[in-house]
């Protein structure tokens, strides 16, 4: 029986190349890379306070752009090459030609599908440090920040945890899609990184109220839809466990959300809706290292977690413990991904199921990928501790490697330009650091034009106040007039 003409393969589908695969692969890339932008964006611009939005966002929008720089100049092969040193791979360039269109290290794909899916991984990683830093982080600074970060430090776990040969992913640590990687990793950089930078002024810290609620929703919408390719694209193929993954995304952190509401209504009387969209930001960290190794009932519980234990840190730990409170985590990037990724990180080597293991790393050594729990339930107790033992090694290392790093990065930057804004820029915010201001309403636009990006000609003559005023009262005049149909 003969192929279809279309499945015939060719220069363009070497026999290797699954178009199924690599079109789902390209697919679940975009959707990581829309949860950054446009959708940190929006979120980040829209829940810091008004004269922070631009800013904020801004921050995010480079992150992006300057990661892929780096990912393709040499950070790629640094964490995913050949081996340098036991944690690091071999700089090098990945815009070779031929490089480009040959098998990547793992699935049916090309390097350069590969390469564009674990770059979005990577940027996302930045743009969550980067909610730690928001309202007072110089912006060279943080233009300094990121590629030396995505150099430095993300690198080292990406390699030792992801790569074939790093020495975590040897001794068979599980992290489906990321919870080591990206949101243990972003929140205890960004976390280290607030304490160099230091805190929002005073006034900032007693009252941060968003800007847009209704804005920060939709980039909320956009952070969890995306999920479905954060967690559905690593197996790399289109199977049953990327079905899996997907779901139990979903499940957990309907879970987490609702949990974290619960809590709310019970302790302050009142649901929250940046609350609830914190409890959906835990959920989705929780799930991420188990998403397809774990059963719909674990799902479930690990939401009860990730929408209680992250909740209890930032809403009373939080405010107990000296040295948390010392530091202006903006975004507490520290509770919902540092305690949220560290904890379905443990719940990972408790609940791992040996059969979804088998599925997603196609191995037929069991020994190194069993949760506790069955581990008990099979009779083999010593590989059961051994996988949560290990789990928790990788914990250990991840907050070694970024603590120590991200220290190291800014002592580094804040010896060529200081770390945070002056204080006029603290004051002031967006139009004082960007020129620019997130909201131009009509009749303020004008009266408020920025001496930095002013339309007018230096010498031209200023718009006139009183002439705004009498405009404006004309146009609402003329409107509440109008005869209603």
């Amino acid at each position: 029986m003969s192929l279809p003409s279309n499945l015939h393969p060719d220069e363009a589908s070497p026999p290797w190349l699954n178009k199924g695969d690599n079109s789902w692969q390209l697919t679940a890339a975009t959707l990581v890379g829309l949860q950054s932008v446009p959708g940190l964006v929006i979120l980040y611009g829209s829940i810091v306070k008004k004269k922070w939005a631009v800013n904020s966002a801004f921050m995010a929008l480079y992150a992006f752009a300057a990661v892929l720089i780096c990912w393709v100049g040499w950070g790629y092969r640094m964490s995913f090459g050949d081996k340098f040193i036991p944690f690091l791979g071999m700089p090098n360039v990945s815009l070779d030609s031929q490089y480009l269109i040959d098998r990547a290290f793992l699935g049916y794909l090309p390097n350069a599908t590969m390469i564009y899916f674990q770059f979005v991984f990577a940027a996302i990683t930045l743009i969550l440090i980067a909610g730690a830093l928001l309202g007072r982080m110089n912006f060279l600074a943080w233009m300094l920040f990121v590629p030396l970060w995505v150099t430095f430090s993300y690198t080292i776990t990406a390699y030792s945890i992801w790569c074939p040969g790093g020495w975590l992913a040897k001794r068979g640590l599980i992290d489906y899609s990321g919870g080591y990687v990206i949101h243990l990793s972003s929140g205890v950089a960004g976390f280290t990184a607030a304490y160099w930078v230091g805190p929002r002024t005073t006034r900032d810290r007693e009252r941060f109220p968003p800007n847009n609620i209704l804005l920060m929703l939709a980039g909320a919408g956009l952070l969890w839809m995306g999920w479905t390719g954060f967690n559905g694209g690593d197996p790399y193929t289109v199977s049953t466990d990327a079905s899996l993954a997907v779901l139990n995304t979903h499940v957990c952190t309907a879970t987490s959300l609702l949990t974290w509401l619960i809590l709310d209504y019970i302790f302050f009387g009142k649901s929250s809706v940046v609350g609830a969209t914190q409890g959906m930001i835990t959920g989705l960290v929780c799930i991420t290292p188990a998403a397809g190794v774990v059963q719909g009932w674990a799902a479930i519980l690990m939401g009860m977690m990730s929408g209680s234990i992250p909740w209890y840190t930032m809403m009373v730990l939080h405010k107990k413990v000296w040295f948390l409170k010392q530091v202006d985590d903006t975004m507490a990037v520290f509770h919902t991904h540092a305690v949220a990724g560290s904890l379905g990180g443990i719940l990972t080597g408790v609940f791992a199921v040996p059969k979804f293991n088998r599925l997603f790393y196609m191995v037929t050594d069991w020994q190194h990928y069993i949760g506790l729990f069955y581990g008990f339930h099979d009779g083999r107790t010593t590989a059961g501790f051994r996988q949560l033992g290990v789990q928790l090694v990788g914990i250990l290392f991840v907050v070694f490697v970024h603590a120590t790093m991200t220290s190291i990065i800014c002592l580094v930057i804040s010896l060529v330009v200081p770390l945070r804004l002056s204080e006029e820029e603290l004051q002031t915010g967006d139009d004082a650091i960007h020129g620019e201001e997130a909201y131009a309403l009509w009749g303020d636009g004008e009266r408020y034009e920025s001496k930095h990006n002013s339309v007018y000609e230096e010498n031209a003559r200023p718009p006139s106040t009183k002439g705004d005023d009498d405009c404006f009262k004309t146009f609402w005049g003329n409107l509440l007039s109008r005869p209603r149909v």
